[in-house]
């Protein structure tokens, strides 16, 4: 599966960390930055890359990450046809992906820890969408209301 995965400063080095471990179970990962650590970086411009990537590649997944992890899936959201939510814990990341069809992660640095973030990102990669009526439905009207809306 091809990953993209950005983060600003605040980020950074856990996306750093999380790369080669990425790299190792098999995925091509795909770094859209920032790829130097820069303590003025502003997250929209990496959320952004990741987003529109996932957007155009079908079936590929995205991963944000700031200090918060609000500002990059505020930002991810903001293009179409993504539905980013922050990793609070396993059961949430398995509930989102399954109910939401999520196509991407935000996790906090400040919050979260290396090991607790591999979780939240096997569970995001492993959980398949369940694709139950209801949730084709809802994800529908979201996909609706992004055309009426651009």
């Amino acid at each position: 599966m091809t990953i993209f995965i950005g983060a600003d400063h605040g980020g950074f080095e856990l996306k750093e960390k999380l790369k080669p471990w990425l790299s190792s179970l098999g995925h091509e990962v795909v770094d859209c930055g920032n790829t130097v650590l820069d303590p003025v970086d502003d997250f929209p411009d990496f959320s952004f890359v990741v987003a529109k990537k996932v957007a155009l590649e079908n079936g590929s997944r995205g991963i944000v990450i700031c200090r918060s992890g609000g500002g990059v899936a505020i930002a991810a959201n903001k293009v179409r046809g993504i539905r980013c939510v922050i990793g609070i814990n396993e059961k949430d990341v398995t509930h989102n992906r399954a109910h939401s069809d999520v196509n991407m992660l935000a996790i906090s640095a400040d919050y979260t820890d290396e090991e607790t973030a591999k979780k939240l990102i096997e569970t995001f990669l492993n959980t398949p969408f369940d694709g139950g009526e209801r949730f084709v439905r809802r994800i529908g009207k979201i996909r609706v209301f992004e055309e009426k809306s651009t």
